[in-house]
């Protein structure tokens, strides 16, 4: 019992990392989310071990969402210290995650319907990872207005707006509704309309009045 108490911190970070992923692959086998007392039944060891490991359910919730989005992290943090161009920054910054998405549905779709599901319901352990993702965008946004790109729009403003225009490349719950409707082709032409028209200007194309038939 004392053995838990003298664990140092890098050893319940590599217990945590490695009950995560064991229970990953158990959600993977049966369908469905794992609790700490199934984890502990299914891995044969006490459960206070586990306890150790996880104090609340929601630990291993964390646990699990975070090995979820590390493959997805490891790519934004490779985009960021690049040094390429904006557009192709920016594009890359998308695709990388697109493709690892489109690959966890296609390898599992259930199992990739299950972290969808788990993700909305658990919406807080996921938002870490997103508002890092917007912060990122925000630099990219601040390296392409550095090049007369994105011309007079507030970077809030364009953040909000190129999240919306690629948001189908980066939502689970739309890759898994229309993933053979999408492609990198169209998303690299997404992006390209970024970069030659995004600006501060409506192009004329607002307004919901006088309408007439022609």
């Amino acid at each position: 019992m004392g053995s838990a108490h003298r664990m140092s911190e890098n050893e319940i970070d590599e217990l945590r990392r490695r009950f995560a992923r064991e229970a990953m692959a158990l959600m993977e086998r049966k369908g469905e989310e794992v609790s700490r007392t199934r984890l502990a039944a299914e891995l044969g060891i006490a459960r206070a071990r586990i306890d150790a490991v996880f104090p609340e359910e929601s630990d291993l919730l964390e646990a699990v969402t975070a090995e979820w989005f590390a493959p997805k992290l490891a790519v934004m943090d490779e985009v960021m210290a690049s040094d390429l161009p904006p557009p192709r920054k920016m594009y890359e910054f998308f695709a990388r995650r697109f493709i690892l998405l489109r690959q966890n549905f296609r390898d599992d779709p259930a199992t990739f319907n299950l972290y969808v599901e788990m993700g909305e319901r658990y919406f807080d352990y996921a938002r870490s990872y997103i508002d890092l993702a917007d912060h990122y965008l925000c630099e990219l946004i601040a390296e392409a207005q550095a090049d007369g790109y994105l011309e007079g729009l507030e970077v809030d403003m364009a953040m909000s707006m190129i999240n919306q225009m690629v948001s189908c490349y980066l939502q689970p719950y739309m890759i898994a509704m229309i993933e053979d409707k999408l492609s990198e082709e169209k998303l690299a032409l997404i992006v390209g309309a970024i970069f030659s028209g995004l600006d501060a200007k409506d192009g004329g194309a607002r307004g919901t009045e006088d309408i007439r038939a022609a």
